[in-house]
């Protein structure tokens, strides 16, 4: 299967445990779907065809450290941050990462969480980057041939370019997918949207009046507007620059506003700080 590598950072510290990071590369080389596994430039470069959720959590449960996805893919990428938008009293977020490959198809590879527990909801991309009413703001399916609605394995004649099937969510309600796709590509995308539907997509085969034109999938309960993102060793942030989040916590945070910092985000905490690196005394740590 086309394989994607990845740039996972570790909170090793400054002086990493070599017998630590030696048994975190073993364990990761002897999963199947894991081709190479290796320590380089202070990150572990992993090549893989599995979901990177997958392999996050081979890494944090060896090393007992956080893990972040640094960078994904040696090629053009992108990311979007999904989440439901206050929409249908739902609490569902997650992350979705697109890579154009070499090879030719594009990797779609996400976790999606906060799905009801075994249910199973469309994945699709929409034609606008608009969230100002939330998700009924981004238009329609992805569709510049024209085609009627149908399923990823459809020819373009056949199927929306945004159509991406289903993802399955488990028990606890987090759906984890890697999904290849021969029609969509990444440099069409960025600044659209892709948005996970409130049902099963039918792939254009049933016979509701809105197969054809959705697979009668619903709504769309969760949502994000695609952007650029950065492959491996093209990001070398560590740190957001003086609000204290340091890249191992600013994964379960939002990206500005309440509950960015640990306490109520307010600025008596960014002053302080702020004092702090003229002090020479950075409380924004690496």
């Amino acid at each position: 299967m086309l394989s994607s590598k990845l740039e996972v950072l570790v909170d090793l510290g400054s002086k990493p445990d070599e017998q630590l990071l030696e048994k975190t590369l073993s364990v990761l080389k002897l999963k199947d779907g894991i081709q190479e596994a290796v320590f380089k430039d202070g990150a572990i470069v992993v090549e893989t065809s599995l979901p990177s959720a997958v392999v996050l959590d081979v890494v944090t449960k060896t090393s007992g450290k956080r893990a972040v996805l640094q960078g994904f893919g040696e090629t053009q990428s992108a990311v979007a941050m999904v989440s439901s938008q206050s929409c249908c009293k739902a609490n569902v977020m997650g992350v979705i990462r697109f890579q154009q490959t070499p090879e030719g198809p594009l990797v779609a590879d996400g976790s999606i969480d906060g799905l009801s527990p075994s249910s199973v909801h469309g994945l699709h991309v929409h034609d606008a980057g608009d969230l100002s009413q939330g998700c009924e703001s981004i238009g329609g399916h992805y569709n510049p041939y024209n085609s009627p609605h149908g399923g990823p394995d459809d020819p373009k004649s056949s199927r929306h370019a945004g159509d991406l099937g289903n993802i399955v969510a488990d028990e606890n309600g987090r759906a984890t997918f890697r999904i290849l796709d021969n029609v969509l590509k990444v440099w069409d995308i960025v600044g659209r949207s892709v948005a996970v539907s409130a049902k099963v997509d039918d792939l254009g085969r049933g016979g509701s009046p809105t197969s054809r034109v959705d697979g009668d999938s619903g709504t769309s309960i969760a949502c994000g507007i695609i952007a650029r993102s950065a492959g491996i060793f093209q990001n070398p942030k560590r740190i957001c620059a003086c609000d204290g989040v340091v890249v191992w916590d600013e994964r379960d945070r939002p990206l500005a506003g309440k509950g960015r910092r640990k306490d109520t985000g307010d600025a008596g905490e960014r002053d302080s700080c702020c004092k702090k690196e003229t002090e020479k005394k950075p409380c924004c740590k690496f």
